[in-house]
């Protein structure tokens, strides 16, 4: 098994435990080498109410390198701007497999500091 696979694995099993309400959505955090893409998805609908990313032109602008903890940290409090600006408060954190520190911390420590209740 590679580390695709292997993280892929860690991602069902934890899907399995973690489901997004309309009240309650989904943090669902993606990382690659390159970027961070961020979600929240209500799973009872099967719907996204709100993204952010490092690859959107408008952040990338702002940021030294899309890479880093720092681009991280700015992924998670614009999540939480577009979620409260959405109408939601909280939200359970999905961390798809990834180990929880790191750029994965550090999204879900700025959405906390932004006022997002995870």
């Amino acid at each position: 098994m590679n580390r695709r696979e292997a993280r892929h694995k860690r991602q069902l099993r934890g899907r399995r435990k973690v489901a997004g309400t309309a009240e309650r959505p989904r943090l669902c955090v993606f990382k690659s080498l390159r970027h961070m893409h961020v979600q929240l998805v209500d799973d009872a609908a099967g719907r996204t109410l709100a993204c952010a990313s490092t690859a959107e032109t408008g952040l990338r602008a702002e940021l030294a390198g899309t890479g880093n903890v720092a681009a991280a940290h700015a992924v998670g409090r614009l999540i939480a701007e577009r979620a409260r600006a959405a109408g939601v408060e909280a939200a359970v954190f999905d961390r798809a497999g990834f180990p929880y520190h790191g750029k994965v911390k550090a999204v879900a420590e700025a959405a906390r500091e932004a006022g997002l209740r995870i």
